[in-house]
């Protein structure tokens, strides 16, 4: 049972307040002002391209339950459109479509030649076994093929908010029955397991992504002093909301390898405080154990979550759900920086309030592009049907020890073993996906800080981000024809 709808330029909310894609359509008009742009295009560029609606039945220990999920393609003016598929309770069509047109900015801002798409399903994971949430997945998967939603050429989802590895196994396994004759059928989901086509560095991708785009940010003085922050991040109070994948990772790595110190971590059930900081592995281990973080022995409890967004930190991330910070919270968000790794932490209203105090805000559409930009290695990988650094890895090593010989010889003296070591090693495909995932921030952030500067009045970079994939987009669309 199908739904398809093809949707017009907005989605005006019959609520007080506005929806999700209506705060996104908000924002990116900022740009369009900016830029001038020709009405046209821009509107154009709003419009969700197609939005189908899915009504599914399958058999759970033997009644018959039916499931509803949505794939919106927001653009197709690169393809394959690319975004992820999203199982939770709270999934609606507003949000895959806001969704859908974030991933269509995000793309263009670190230049992964993707259309913007996402995916739902109205389910809540944790009431199903195993067995049955496979059987609800290839099902919906069949579906989104049949209608030609989902295939390695034409659209490509990837894990999302309660899909991991396992969904995407399971999807890429059903296109591969539906279309033997594809050799390319591992290309058309990412975020596989590395032994079904995935690529290492997959699963960090979005966190370590998050990672370097506040290094990146820390790399530039002038941005910090505007932020009223300098030195290095090493001792910077964070506080991080939502310690799943996207979060963990980022966490972490700031932790261990940054040396920040996470004062606070705010989960669905509540919020741990520590002003010493949490150790995130060790508080990682105890939710895998107990389901919760009720109970941490190494900070304080409170059940009122949503109130330590409230604290006065350095550095606030984000990284559960939308629409974290609104007008009820804004004027007691007490932070220099708001890192948004997850998608619209920060409703329209709320951002302009943020902003007219000078709060930094670095945006979801450029922070948290690592997933997408480590799902285009993955893609790419699975058409050239070769593991990166095969063919050049040992070549590498033995150009690094002739390397050596002639040092050594030379100064007549032995290199220590470490830097023997390091010379001599080769680049697995771990290193060159970080490399590169480092190297598509690092850029981006210089495309946002030149968009700032040579753009009067553009002095935040959500706007900056936002200019910066209109420009590209713009280009595109009149480029191939379309006025």
């Amino acid at each position: 049972m199908t739904n398809l709808n093809i949707k017009g330029l907005k989605n005006k909310s019959t609520h007080s307040h506005i929806s999700f894609s209506d705060s996104v359509n908000h924002m990116v008009e900022r740009a369009f002002k900016v830029l001038n742009l020709d009405p046209g295009i821009a509107e154009a560029m709003q419009a969700c391209n197609s939005t189908i609606q899915l009504k599914f039945p399958v058999e759970i220990d033997g009644k018959i339950e039916v499931f509803t999920g949505w794939r919106a393609t927001h653009s197709s003016h690169r393809l394959p459109s690319k975004g992820g598929i999203r199982y939770a309770p709270i999934v609606n069509q507003d949000e895959v479509e806001a969704l859908a047109a974030l991933m269509t900015y995000k793309c263009a801002i670190v230049d992964v030649p993707f259309g913007g798409s996402k995916g739902g399903l109205l389910i809540d994971p944790t009431k199903y076994s195993s067995e049955s949430m496979q059987k609800i997945t290839r099902t919906f998967a069949r579906e989104l093929i049949r209608k030609g939603f989902l295939s390695p050429s034409i659209n490509v989802p990837a894990p999302d908010m309660g899909t991991g590895e396992r969904e995407m196994a399971w999807i890429a396994d059903t296109y591969k029955q539906l279309h033997p004759e594809d050799v390319n059928h591992a290309a058309c989901v990412t975020g596989k397991p590395v032994a079904h086509g995935g690529i290492r560095g997959r699963t960090e991708a979005t966190g370590r992504g998050v990672v370097y785009a506040i290094r990146e940010f820390f790399r530039h003085p002038g941005d910090m002093k505007k932020a009223n922050l300098k030195g290095s991040l090493g001792g910077k109070r964070i506080v991080i909301q939502g310690l799943g994948n996207v979060g963990y990772h980022a966490a972490k790595l700031l932790q261990e390898e940054d040396e920040a110190l996470i004062i606070a971590v705010i989960e669905r059930d509540g919020a741990l405080i520590n002003d010493n900081g949490i150790v995130i592995e060790s508080l990682k281990q105890h939710i895998n154990e107990h389901g919760t973080i009720k109970g941490y022995p190494d900070a304080t409890f409170t059940e009122n979550g949503h109130s330590a967004l409230e604290l006065q930190c350095d550095i606030l991330i984000p990284a559960a759900m939308e629409a974290q910070i609104t007008d009820a919270n804004v004027d007691r968000i007490n932070t220099k920086l708001i890192v948004e790794a997850a998608n619209g932490p920060v409703t329209f209203s709320a951002d302009e309030k943020l902003r007219s105090r000078g709060v930094t805000i670095l945006p979801d559409a450029y922070v948290n592009a690592g997933g997408v930009t480590v799902s285009y290695f993955e893609w790419v990988r699975n058409l050239s049907h070769i593991r990166f650094g095969r063919m050049e890895r040992r070549f590498d090593e033995a150009r690094g020890q002739h390397l050596i010989t002639a040092m050594e010889s030379v100064s007549q003296k032995q290199l220590p073993d470490w830097i023997r070591n390091e010379i001599v090693r080769g680049a697995d495909e771990l290193d060159l996906v970080r490399s590169g995932l480092d190297d598509t921030m690092r850029l981006a952030y210089k495309e946002l800080s030149e968009a700032r500067m040579e753009n009067p009045g553009v002095d935040d970079f959500r706007t900056a981000s936002y200019v910066v994939a209109v420009k590209k987009i713009a280009r595109s669309y009149t480029d191939i024809g379309v006025y």
